[in-house]
Order: structure tokens, then sequence, then C-alpha cells
């Protein structure tokens, strides 16, 4: 197998297809940046099982969409945006998001396999519901999928603080006169938005590589905020941007590199933090801190070193 997917790589004409697939390089940069962002979000909210659950929803409303013979990427729009209101308004009634998630994961998944199953097109339309169709987007596509991303973007960096105060103490921010029911519905409809688009590049099934992963490889080499943000945003940049550019070479669809190297680097990031904590945990044992130099007791009471969860919003 190895060996049947090296000798599928040539370098020969590398630059003129980079050139047809350049609406897919500025697209997927551009939903990697806005992946990375969300993530962030979704990590300090405990939603990664409710991304996936809006993803096969989304798969299903595309799949309907395919069958019925009208824009595919409409559907999974329609489907992600309804799947996550529902989730939503759900999960502020019996205040668990996690079961709500599972009864329609399942849903979604069967009513998508049942569309697929009546679809007598080309098998490759369903193949790419399941694994993305970024390299087929044209002009108009691209310049939708940006500004959808750019906005979402924007609305987040407007509703930031109060978003992050809601996320990190929801009681305490309610206590306070946030609205945090409010700002959950609007998270949960940006998010749906954000799925939706970022089925485009990875499909349905491997969606969380470009919303989860990266924001929990960040925080797993540093819980200071702005350097949180801007790490997750790097790494979903390079693991959308770099599957694009090394598939270009080879014959595998572009979704397996993608996954691949949001994997590498959150193990990377993983052995770096745990590094970094025995290395804090030896010095603490044998007293080698300079003067002004913070150890572990310090940390834990320090909200610039503290978690997410734990620094509060005026950290963020």
């Amino acid at each position: 197998m190895i060996e049947q997917i090296t000798q599928s790589y040539s370098l020969e004409n590398y630059w003129e297809l980079f050139h047809l697939v350049r609406n897919s390089v500025i697209t997927s940069g551009v939903l990697g940046l806005m992946g990375g962002l969300i993530g962030v979000f979704i990590m300090l909210r405990r939603t990664a099982l409710v991304v996936h659950g809006i993803a096969e929803i989304s798969f299903a409303g595309a799949a309907l969409a395919l069958l019925a013979g009208v824009d595919v990427v409409a559907g999974s729009a329609v489907g992600a945006v309804a799947a996550a209101l529902l989730i939503g308004v759900l999960s502020l009634r019996d205040k668990d998001t996690s079961a709500v998630t599972g009864v329609l994961m399942p849903f979604g998944l069967g009513l998508g396999i049942l569309f697929l199953s009546l679809y007598q097109g080309r098998s490759a339309n369903k193949f790419g519901l399941l694994t993305g169709q970024i390299v087929g987007v044209d002009d108009m596509q691209t310049t939708t999928l940006v500004i959808g991303a750019a906005l979402i973007m924007v609305v987040l960096a407007v509703i930031w603080r109060p978003l992050m105060f809601a996320s990190v103490d929801p009681q305490l921010a309610r206590a306070r006169g946030v609205q945090v029911n409010a700002l959950s519905i609007v998270f949960m409809l940006l998010l749906g938005i954000a799925v939706a688009m970022s089925v485009q590049v990875v499909g349905a099934l491997l969606v969380l590589a470009l919303l989860v992963v990266p924001a929990a490889a960040a925080l797993k080499v540093t819980v200071r905020p702005l350097s949180v943000v801007v790490l997750a945003m790097v790494f979903a940049l390079i693991s959308s941007v770099g599957g694009i550019m090394i598939a270009i070479a080879g014959t595998v669809p572009i979704s397996p590199y993608i996954t691949t190297i949001s994997f590498v680097i959150y193990v990377i990031c993983l052995i770096v933090g745990r590094g970094r904590r025995l290395r804090r945990v030896h010095r603490a044992a044998t007293g080698q801190y300079s003067r002004g130099e913070r150890g572990p007791a310090d940390e834990r009471h320090s909200p610039q070193q503290a978690g997410p969860q734990q620094a509060g919003v005026g950290a963020f």
C-alpha cells in the first residue's frame, strides 16, 4: 500500500497544477484561519462532539440535495444550520448538550446513508460528500466561502469578551448580566455555518481535524490567550493549505493529508507540553528556580499561567 501511494506522486507540471487549484488554496487557507479561531471556543465550551453531530446532519442535507438535483453546498449549509440551532435550543432546556447531540447524530447519519443509497448518479459525488470537494470550487464558490469565513471571524471578534466570559464561567456571566442563552444560540449559529463550510474541505466525517484539533494542539503548548488563538489559527492554516500542496503531486484525496498533518501537529504539541511540565516539576523538586521565575505553585495562582477554564475572562 505504501508503495502504491509513493508511486502515485509526481512533481512534473506541479506549478501548472497549482495554478488550477489556486482557488482551492485560497479558500482552504481562509477556512483554516476561521476554523482555528472558532475552535478555541469549541474547546472552551467542550462542544467537540457537537461539531461532529452538526457535520453528520450537514451530510444528510447535502445527500438530500444531491438526490433532489439541487445545489449540494446549499443543502449542506441548511442541514448544518438547522442542526446547530436545534441542538442549541434543546440544550438550553435540559443542559445536556452531549445527550442531545448523541440522539441527533445517528439520526442524521442514517438519513444521509438513506439518501445516498437512493441516488443513482456518479459514485464520486457520494464519496465527495464524505471526504470534501475543495478542489472543484469555482470563483463564485470561492468568493462565497471566503466572505462567509470572514464574516464569522468578524462576528466572533465583536462578541469576543462576552462570549469568552460565558464560555469560561456561564454561571458567573449570567449573574453579571451577560445574556448567556442568547450568546449560546448565536455561537451555535456561527458554528453551524462554520461546519457547513469546513465540510467542503475535509468532508462530513473528518471535519474535527479542521475545527477541533488545531485548537486542542495549541492548548497543549500554551495557556496565554493570544498565543492560543494565534497558534490555533496557524496550525489550522498549515493543515489545510499543506494538505492541498502535498495532494497536488499525487492521486490521493486531500482530506487524509489534512487530517494527518493536523494529527502530527497535535502529537508534537502534546510531547512539547509534557516536556515542559516535566522540566517544571524537576526544577521545582531541585529548587532550581532563579529569582523572579515562577514555579508550579505560583502558576496555579496566576491568571496568565492558569488554564482558560481557570483564568477567567479578564485574562482574555
